[in-house]
This record gives structure tokens, sequence and C-alpha cells, in this order.
């Protein structure tokens, strides 16, 4: 019978990552979740979800009447203490005048002078008391801590928030947008393998790689839930390509092992098995043998195969569909 023409690649034998994909989180290195730190009704919510805002802007305001009551009673006293204390520092002033002078005995100086000193510790105490309340009133208009993205706002102008409620009332979260990082859990089997500058690849769902990073956190303990090592790695992507809290896909490359290296198209499939048509010479000819192979990771438009061929073999590229086992063909090409 006459060969049948056919295009053979030569195997060779090239570095292929060794490497597992897990699951991946992307979190922010700076995200706060925003609560209330007073109780009161809101009266104003000046963002919306996805608002881009600024350190100390204005989110939201919570009815300070009751506050703003406190404070004034707070700053009256303080007036009452200031005002008896400034009298006592007079009257202490003249009384010293007047024992010098002998007119007046030591112990009536004294309990000026133990006057003045109680009055000033109820002045003093009054101060403290009005910048208190007065800080405390601050609390009641809630700014952003720092410039980032407006995450959901679940509240509503009238909810009465509080700080004791529970479970906690969360009037917004607010995102960075920047200094994000993969959290991943690896699995215990693999604790031996795991370290700092491991090589990752982090992918969206559909296989497209996003970024090539490095692992530089290693937790020391295993998390009790998911029996897993938390493993962190920068992300430098922009946030309009990746969001705090999103699942990514994250590939961690565990070192790099010589395989056969074999084009997409030698590749044929039938019962679950994988093979290829070698080029093998045969009583001075060659034939097309059928040799199963066990396919690894796919390298660019090649696979890598873990056992079924040797570094030299030449494997069948073209009209494959057409071969059966030992069929005589001419190799061209590889």
């Amino acid at each position: 019978m006459q060969g049948m023409p056919v295009q053979t690649a030569t195997v060779s034998m090239n570095p292929v990552a060794q490497s597992s994909e897990y699951v991946a989180t992307v979190k922010s290195r700076r995200s706060a979740t925003i609560e209330p730190m007073v109780q009161g009704n809101l009266t104003q919510i000046r963002v919306r979800s996805g608002d881009h805002v600024k350190a100390g802007q204005v989110m939201f305001e919570i009815d300070p009447k009751l506050q703003v009551a406190t404070v004034e009673a707070a700053r009256a006293t303080e007036r009452q203490k200031k005002a008896l204390y400034d009298y006592n520092v007079a009257e202490c002033d003249r009384q010293r005048k007047l024992f010098e002078a002998g007119i007046t005995s030591r112990s009536v100086y004294d309990q000026a002078v133990q006057s003045l000193d109680n009055t000033k510790a109820d002045y003093e105490s009054a101060l403290s008391l009005r910048k208190t309340q007065e800080e405390q009133l601050a609390y009641y208009t809630v700014r952003a801590p720092f410039s980032g993205v407006v995450g959901d706002v679940p509240v509503h102008i009238g909810d009465f928030v509080s700080p004791l409620l529970s479970p906690s009332v969360v009037l917004t979260t607010v995102d960075e947008g920047k200094d994000l990082e993969a959290y991943i859990y690896i699995p215990t089997e693999r604790s031996t393998q795991v370290k700092q500058g491991l090589a990752v690849e982090l992918t969206d769902n559909s296989g497209k790689l996003l970024e090539k990073t490095k692992i530089d956190f290693l937790s020391p303990q295993v998390d009790p839930t998911l029996q897993g090592i938390l493993v962190k790695a920068p992300v430098h992507s922009s946030p309009e390509l990746l969001r705090n809290a999103q699942m990514i896909k994250a590939r961690v490359i565990w070192g790099n092992t010589p395989m056969a290296v074999i084009p997409v198209l030698a590749v044929m499939r039938q019962g679950g098995q994988s093979f290829v048509f070698v080029a093998q010479q045969q009583n001075g000819h060659f034939v097309a043998h059928q040799v199963a192979v066990t396919l690894g990771d796919t390298v660019g438009n090649s696979y890598s195969v873990s056992s079924g061929l040797n570094a030299g073999d030449k494997v069948v590229v073209s009209s494959t569909q057409f071969l059966v086992n030992d069929m005589p063909v001419i190799p061209m090409g590889g």
C-alpha cells in the first residue's frame, strides 16, 4: 500500500509549569464598613451607590437635636462653674492679703484655698464634659474616612440608626479601589510546597489572563473552617478591571518540569482516551502507530504530555482523521 503523505512534528522536552487552580477573592487593603457611632433618625443621605467620595466628604447626617441640647446644657454648666471659680480666685487672693495683714486667721485663709481648689476641679470637669459632648456632636455628621467608591446604601431617610442595635446597622461601605490583594486558600496537603514568592496567574471566569503576580503573604495558621492556608498576592489591575470582593481564579505555579510538548492538532480522542499517531519506521518504511497519551496542561497552542511519548518521536499533525493504526505514511516536515 502506498503511504499517505502527512505532516509531522518532532516531540521536544520543554519546561512546563506545574500548577493548581483555586478560587480567589479580591480584597482591598483599605475597605471600610460605615456604621453609626450615635443613635438617631437619618435626616440626610448625601451619597448614592457607586459615587466617588473624597476623604472627609459628608455622606450622612443624623438628627442631632438631643445632642445639641446636651451640648448647650454642658456649656451652661461650664459657664456656671467658671463664674464660681473666678469668684473664688478673687476671694482667695483677698483672704491671702487679709491673712498677711493679720486681720484674719490661718484657718479662714485655708478654707478659701480649699474652696478655690474645689471650684477649680469642678470647672475643669465641666470644661472636659463640654468638649466631650461637642466631639460627640461631630459623630452626627458621617464623613468618608478616605477617598474611594461608595458601596450599597441600604438605609433611607427617616430610618432610626444606633450602634446598639443587633444586628448592627450598616450605612454603606467605602472601598479605596487600589492596594488590592487576592486571597487564596491553599489545601493543607500542599502545605510543604506553598511559600512566599511563588508565581500566581490571575484569570477571569472565562480563563482570560488578568495579570501575573507572586505570593507575598503566607498565614502561619490553618483556617479551621476551610481547612486551608491563607495566602495573599498583590493585585495591580485597575479598579475598572477588578473590584473589591470580586471572585476570580488563581493559578498557583509550583515549579517547572521538563515534559513532552505536542501540537493540539496531533491529539485525537476516542472513548474518553487521548491518543496520537506516531510515525515509526518499520521494514524500511513508515507507519502511523497509534499511541495512548496522558495530557497535562495546555502550553499556548500545544499540550504537555506526562506519559506516552519520548523526545524525538514524530507525531502526525495532519490528516489524522483518515489514519488507522499501523497505516503506511510518508512523513513530511517536523
